[in-house]
C-alpha cells in the first residue's frame, strides 16, 4: 500500500495557485511552489505529477473558487446586465488580492518557451469556451429582440472578452478597482439596444443587481 500523505492536498493546491496566478506558469520555480506549499518537491510530485500536470489542476480551482461570476452573469435576463455583471466582477477579482492583481487565466502564459506551449494553449482554450459560452448568450438575447437584427453575436462576445482581458493586463500592472470600472462603464455606454421590452425580473430588479455583492466576495 502506498504511504499516506501528511498533508492537505486542497491547501497545497491553493497555495501553488496563488503561486502561478502571481508568477505565471513559467515565472513559478519548484522553489516557489515548494515554500509556498510548505511540501517538499518529491512530495508534490508524488501528489500531483510535474509542473504542468500542477497548473492544469490549479486551472481547474481557480475556475472552481473564482469565476463563479461567470454562470451568474450568464443567467441575467438581458444582455446588457450580462455584461455588466461580467465585467464589474472581472473589475473586482482583478483587484481583490493586492499579493496577485490581474487573471490568474491571463497571467499563466501570453507568451512562452515551446516547453509552456501546452499550457498556453490550455488557457488559450478556455479563453475560447468561455466566448462561446457568451457568443451563445447574446445569440439568444438577439432571437429574443434584447439585441437588435443588426448585431453580430460573435463580434460582441470578443469585444467583451477583449475589454475583459485588458481589464486584467491593466490590474497586473497597477489600475485600481475604480478605473477598471469606469472602463467597464465606458464600454457599457456602447452597447446596443434591443427593441424587446426588458422581462419582468429586469423591470422588478435593482439596477446594481449585477454588481457583485462585497459581502458575498470569495476570499483566498
Amino acid at each position: 500500500m502506498g504511504r499516506h500523505r501528511e498533508f492537505d492536498e486542497g491547501k497545497v493546491l491553493d497555495a501553488a495557485l496563488c503561486v502561478f496566478w502571481r508568477k505565471g506558469y513559467e515565472g513559478a520555480s519548484y522553489a516557489d511552489l515548494t515554500e509556498a506549499a510548505g511540501v517538499e518537491r518529491p512530495a508534490l510530485y508524488s501528489a500531483y505529477g510535474n509542473k504542468e500536470q500542477l497548473f492544469r489542476r490549479a486551472m481547474a480551482r481557480y475556475g472552481e473558487r473564482y469565476l463563479e461570476h461567470f454562470p451568474e452573469a450568464l443567467a441575467r435576463p438581458t444582455a446588457r446586465e450580462v455584461v455588466k455583471h461580467l465585467l464589474f466582477a472581472t473589475a473586482d477579482l482583478n483587484t481583490r488580492f493586492p499579493d496577485r492583481p490581474g487573471c490568474f487565466m491571463i497571467n499563466g502564459v501570453l507568451a512562452g518557451s515551446d516547453d509552456a506551449e501546452p499550457v498556453r494553449q490550455a488557457l488559450i482554450d478556455a479563453r475560447a469556451m468561455a466566448e462561446g459560452e457568451l457568443r451563445e448568450r447574446f445569440d439568444r438575447a438577439k432571437a429574443e429582440g434584447d439585441l437588435p437584427a443588426t448585431a453580430d453575436p460573435e463580434a460582441l462576445a470578443a469585444f467583451v472578452m477583449a475589454v475583459a482581458h485588458g481589464m486584467a493586463v491593466q490590474a497586473k500592472a497597477g489600475f485600481s478597482r475604480e478605473k477598471l470600472e469606469a472602463v467597464a462603464e465606458q464600454a457599457l455606454a456602447a452597447w446596443p439596444a434591443g427593441t424587446a421590452s426588458p422581462p419582468e425580473t429586469a423591470r422588478a430588479g435593482s439596477s446594481d443587481a449585477a454588481v457583485p455583492n462585497a459581502s458575498r466576495r470569495r476570499r483566498a
